[in-house]
């Protein structure tokens, strides 16, 4: 039986406080989720692993509780993808250009950007554009056009990474109807070249879209990045460390807010690298036209 240190936690408040921590009973987590395995001797003292959702009881976890999380088998059985192909990706995460656009001065995020729109099994490449957000959505960055060097094109077209992404979209499709998703992929590697990397230095929020999904590449030599979910509509809330790579975070950003806590280095060349992908229907969110 695992430790009820490697638990998963629901606590009440924005953001959450770990002298209220109530750690689930052993076993099952609600509404059949189960806890994690727990985490490894290396982990960060107090971290609690991820609630996973088993595969089948993934539609029903979203629509009950805007939240479920995979481990990485499951996400690769979800895109009927070898798991071998998602983790040949990875290197990719070694040649991201810096993120111009930071506004609190920092220099820890680098990042590449691609747009799509999957309609059923077609996905269909959008022409480069700038990735925005009102300010309603991200008070830090919001209100700009962001333009990020394109995801290579050696990613962009290979297997996995379509199929993940007609995965996402039937996924989308059966929370909300089956449709046009307007898809953002953003790769992103948050270093700890200035001592503490901010995952989210916008904070909790939400992204102004329909799914999104929050995909762990790797995290070495670092610790923090504790991933915090909350209900839009009221105090509940869910905290976890993502450590296995390929495990996925998959949000109804109607429905909860989220976060992730700023990383420190634990050793040389720390950093964390993940996959962020969002799916909204209608089209995508761009500046109102100018008169």
């Amino acid at each position: 039986m695992a430790d009820a240190a490697a638990q998963p936690t629901e606590v009440d408040g924005r953001p959450a406080d770990p002298a209220a921590e109530a750690p689930y009973a052993h076993g099952a987590g609600p509404s059949g989720v189960a806890p994690s395995a727990a985490a490894p001797a290396d982990a960060d003292a107090g971290s609690f692993a991820p609630p996973l959702t088993p595969l089948p009881a993934l539609a029903a976890a979203l629509r009950d509780r805007g939240h479920a999380v995979l481990d990485a088998m499951s996400l690769a059985a979800l895109a009927a993808t070898p798991l071998a192909d998602f983790a040949a990706l990875g290197a990719s995460w070694n040649d991201l250009p810096p993120d111009r656009y930071l506004r609190d001065g920092g220099r820890y995020r680098r990042r590449r950007h691609a747009s799509y729109v999957v309609d059923g099994d077609a996905v269909r490449d959008v022409p480069h554009r700038a990735h925005w957000q009102p300010v309603d959505y991200n008070a830090l960055h919001g209100g700009i056009e962001r333009w990020f060097e394109p995801v290579e094109p050696a990613v962009a077209q290979s297997t996995a990474w379509r199929q993940l992404l007609r995965a996402l979209g039937a996924l989308a499709s059966g929370l909300r109807s089956a449709q046009p998703w307007f898809v953002e992929a953003h790769q992103f590697r948050i270093d700890t070249t200035d001592g503490i990397g901010r995952p989210t230095p916008e904070g909790a929020h939400r992204d102004g879209v329909d799914l999104v999904a929050v995909i762990l590449v790797a995290r070495e030599g670092i610790k923090g990045a504790e991933t915090r979910v909350f209900d839009a509509a009221g105090p509940a809330g869910l905290r976890f460390t993502l450590r296995e790579p390929w495990s996925c975070l998959l949000l109804d950003d109607a429905r909860v807010i989220h976060e992730s806590t700023p990383i420190q280095p634990t050793g040389a060349h720390g950093h964390r690298d993940t996959l962020v992908v969002t799916l909204r229907r209608g089209g995508f969110q761009d500046p109102a036209p100018t008169a």
